[in-house]
C-alpha cells in the first residue's frame, strides 16, 4: 500500500492505496480514507508525514496476513451486464489446487512438448489435459459443457472448443504411449506395487440406437471392427457398448487399460493387455488375480509361466462330479483363523444368536484340493480356425494347480435370504397363472418356474407353470460355499487375503462410472472414444494416487467426502482486494492440507497468494 493524495489541492484528502494484481488484470483500490489535510491539522502537525506512518503500518500487518480496510457498498449498484444469454457465477473453484499438487509429478507438460515439437499446434496441450482432468472429477459432462464452464476455475484457462477436439485427436495417436509414461512417473508418487495384479473388464453403453459398422481396409483387406457393438451388459440395456479391460496393481492404482469392441469375449483381453504390462514392468514375476470369467485356461497357462501365478475365482457348479463330492463331504475342512478342525454341518447348525459364537459366525472353514486335471474344471480354451475364426471348446491336459474351497456361515444366511425373495416373488408370479412362455435367466426369479403341460388323446395341450423345488434345493447346496483355483503354495489365509481385494478393481469402474459420470459416453468416432477413456483413466490414476497418499499419512476419506470437498472448495472475489472462502472446515480438507501445506483452509486469501500457489504446484 502506499499514499495518495491530490497535490494540487490546497485542502488535499489522503488515502491508503493498494496496488492489485489479479491474474492478467492490474488496477489500484482507495482502500483507506484518512481525511482531509486540515482535519489531520487537528491531531497532527505533518499530517503527510502522519499518514504515511499509519500506511507503513498497515503495510507491515499485510505482510503477517492482517489487515483492515474501509469498503463502501451501494445497494442501488446493479450487477455488472454482460451480453450472455445466461447469468453466470462469480465464484471460482481452488479444490483442484489438490489434484494439480499431485499431477505435477507426472510431468505431463514434458509429454506433450514432446509429443508437439513436430506439430504447427497453437494451442497448449498441457493446459487442456489438466482441465479436462479436473473436469472429469469435479464437474463432469461433455467437453462443450467442459468448455463453457472453464471461467469456473481460478486460473479461467483460454483455449477454443477447437483446442479440446484436436488435443484429444493428438492424444488417441499416442495411447500406448502415454499410458506407459503415466505410470512410469507415478512411481515417483507412490511406490508401486506390482506383486500382484488385478484385472477386470467392464461395459459402458452409448446413447446411439445403431452400433457401428466393421470397415474393410481396401488395400490390405483387413476387416476392421467397429467399437460401439451391442453385447452383453448387466444392466440389459438396448444400447451398444465398448468393453473396458484395466489392469490395476495390490494397492489399487490403476497400471494400464484397453478398449475393445463391445461384442469381443472378456477372456480374449487379458493376455495382450498383459504382454504390454510386461514390457512396463521392471520385474516381470507378479501374481494375476481375477474372476472366474477372466480365468480360462489359455490365462491360467499363461500365467504358469515366466515366474507368474495365478489366483482366480473358481465356479463350484462348473467342477466334475469327483471334485464335487470333495467339496461337499464333511471331512479335511478346517478354520481359517486357527487352523483347527471343524465340520460344515456344526457350522450350519449352531446359534449364531449366542455372544460366545459370534467369532465363529465371523470365520470361515476351507479345504484345499489338488485339481491339476483341467478337464475336471469345466475350462474352455480359444483355438484359432483355418478362416480365422475363434473357437471355444473344453479344455484337456494338465495344469499344476489347487482350489481352495471356503465355505461362510453368513454368506449362507445372505444368499438363502435372497433366495428366499425371489421365490416369495415366484409365487406372486405364478398367482396369475399366466400360461405364455416365460423365459429364464440366471438370476431371474422365473429360473424357480417349471412348465408342465397336461393333454387327453386328441385334445389341445394344457400348459401350467408350477413352483420347481428341486432347483431351490439345488442351488441350496451351493450357498455358503466360494472356491479360489491357484498354482501357488502359500498358505489358503495369504492367498484368500489376495484374492479378497479384488473388490478395489470393482471400486475403480465404480468411481469412472458414478462419481465421474463415465457413461454415457458422448462421442461418435473412435479415435474421440478412445482419448475420452484415457482422460477418464487419467482422472481416475491421479484420483487414486490422491486417495493412497491420503492413506499414507493415517487419514482415510470415503470417495463421496473428497470429491465432495474438492467441489466445493469455491472462492468469490471481493473487489479485487481479496478472495473469500465460500466453503466450510472438515476433515477432509484438513487431510488435504496436512498432506500438501497449502494452506487452502482460511477464510481470505491475497490474489498474490493464490498466484503463488498454483505457480508453485505448476512447476
Amino acid at each position: 500500500m502506499k499514499l495518495y493524495f491530490d497535490k494540487r489541492l490546497k485542502d488535499p484528502t489522503y488515502y491508503a492505496q493498494q496496488g492489485i494484481r489479479n491474474g492478467k488484470k492490474t488496477t489500484t483500490r482507495n482502500v483507506r480514507n484518512f481525511g482531509k489535510h486540515s482535519e489531520l491539522l487537528k491531531i497532527t502537525d505533518d499530517p503527510e508525514a502522519y499518514v504515511r506512518e499509519e500506511i507503513r503500518k498497515m503495510n507491515e500487518e499485510y505482510r503477517v496476513g492482517k489487515v483492515a480496510f474501509n469498503l463502501t457498498a451501494d445497494f442501488n449498484e446493479k450487477v455488472k451486464h454482460t451480453d450472455q444469454e445466461a447469468s453466470s457465477s462469480n465464484w471460482v473453484n481452488i479444490g483442484y489446487f489438490f489434484l494439480q499438487n499431485i499431477m505435477k509429478n507426472l510431468n505431463l507438460k514434458e509429454f506433450f512438448r514432446q509429443k508437439a515439437d513436430t506439430r504447427r499446434i497453437t494451442y497448449d496441450c498441457f493446459t487442456i489435459s489438466r482441465f479436462l482432468t479436473y473436469a472429469r472429477v469435479l464437474d463432469p459432462g461433455s467437453k462443450l459443457a467442459t468448455w463453457n464452464r472453464r471461467d469456473s476455475y481460478y486460473e479461467q484457462p483460454d483455449f477454443d472448443y477447437q483446442h479440446i477436439l484436436r488435443f484429444m485427436d493428438l492424444l488417441e495417436n499416442n495411447y500406448d504411449d502415454y499410458l506407459t509414461w503415466l505410470f512410469k512417473y507415478s512411481n515417483s508418487i507412490v511406490k508401486r506395487d506390482t506383486s500382484v495384479l488385478y484385472y477386470d473388464c467392464t461395459n459402458f453403453y452409448f446413447e446411439c440406437e445403431q452400433p457401428d459398422e466393421d470397415i474393410v481396409d481396401e488395400v490390405t483387406g483387413e476387416v476392421i471392427n467397429g467399437l460401439r457393438k451391442y453385447g452383453l451388459s448387466k444392466e440389459h440395456r438396448p444400447n451398444p457398448i465398448v468393453e473396458m479391460g484395466l489392469f490395476m496393481d495390490s494397492r489399487g492404482i490403476p497400471i494400464t487399460m484397453c478398449l475393445h469392441s463391445g461384442n469381443t469375449s472378456e477372456q480374449l483381453t487379458a493376455i495382450p493387455l498383459e504382454e504390454e504390462v510386461l514390457k512396463m514392468l521392471d520385474d516381470s514375476k507378479f501374481i494375476y488375480c481375477a474372476d472366474a470369467g477372466l480365468g480360462s485356461y489359455n490365462i491360467r497357462k499363461f500365467n504358469s509361466m515366466g515366474g507368474r501365478a495365478f489366483i482366480v475365482t473358481q465356479s463350484i457348479k462348473k467342477l466334475s462330479n469327483t471334485l464335487k463330492q470333495a467339496v461337499f463331504n464333511d471331512f479335511e475342512y478346517r478354520l481359517l483363523s486357527n487352523d483347527t478342525p471343524v465340520k460344515i454341518e456344526d457350522m450350519k447348525g449352531f446359534d449364531r444368536h449366542k455372544k460366545e459364537n459370534l467369532k465363529l459366525y465371523n470365520d470361515f472353514a476351507y479345504k484345499v484340493i489338488p485339481a491339476d486335471k483341467v478337464v475336471d474344471l469345466g475350462l474352455y480354451e480359444e483355438k484359432i480356425l483355418k478362416n480365422g475364426k475363434i473357437k471355444r471348446v473344453k479344455a484337456t491336459g494338465a495344469l499344476k494347480q489347487r482350489l481352495i474351497i471356503t465355505f461362510s456361515r453368513k454368506m449362507m444366511e445372505y444368499q438363502r435370504t435372497v433366495r428366499d425373495r425371489q421365490v416369495e416373488r415366484t409365487r406372486k408370479l405364478l398367482e396369475k397363472k399366466d400360461p405364455e412362455e416365460i423365459k429364464k435367466g440366471p438370476n431371474d426369479v422365473k429360473r424357480f418356474m417349471k412348465r408342465i403341460t397336461h393333454t387327453k388323446s386328441g385334445e389341445k395341450a394344457t400348459v401350467e407353470y408350477i413352483l420347481d423345488e428341486s432347483k431351490i434345493a439345488e442351488e441350496e447346496k451351493y450357498d455358503g460355499y466360494y472356491a479360489v483355483a491357484t498354482n501357488l503354495c502359500d498358505s489358503a489365509g495369504d492367498i484368500l487375503a489376495v484374492s479378497h481385494k479384488r473388490y478395489q478393481i470393482e471400486d475403480c469402474f465404480r468411481i469412472m462410472k458414478t462419481n465421474f459420470t463415465g457413461r454415457p459416453v458422448n462421442h461418435r468416432l473412435p479415435n474421440r472414444i478412445r482419448a475420452h477413456f484415457l482422460i477418464c483413466y487419467t482422472a481416475l490414476l491421479v484420483y487414486r494416487l490422491l486417495e493412497v497418499r491420503l492413506e499414507d499419512q493415517g487419514t482415510h476419506v470415503t470417495p463421496e467426502n473428497l470429491i465432495t470437498t474438492l467441489k466445493n472448495m469455491n472462492v468469490t472475489n471481493i473487489h479485487d482486494v481479496e478472495y473469500m472462502a465460500l466453503y466450510n472446515g472438515s476433515k477432509a480438507l484438513d487431510a488435504l492440507n496436512q498432506l500438501t501445506s497449502l494452506d487452502l483452509d482460511r477464510l481470505h486469501y491475497k490474489p498474490t497468494e493464490l498466484n503463488k500457489k498454483i505457480k508453485k504446484i505448476l512447476g
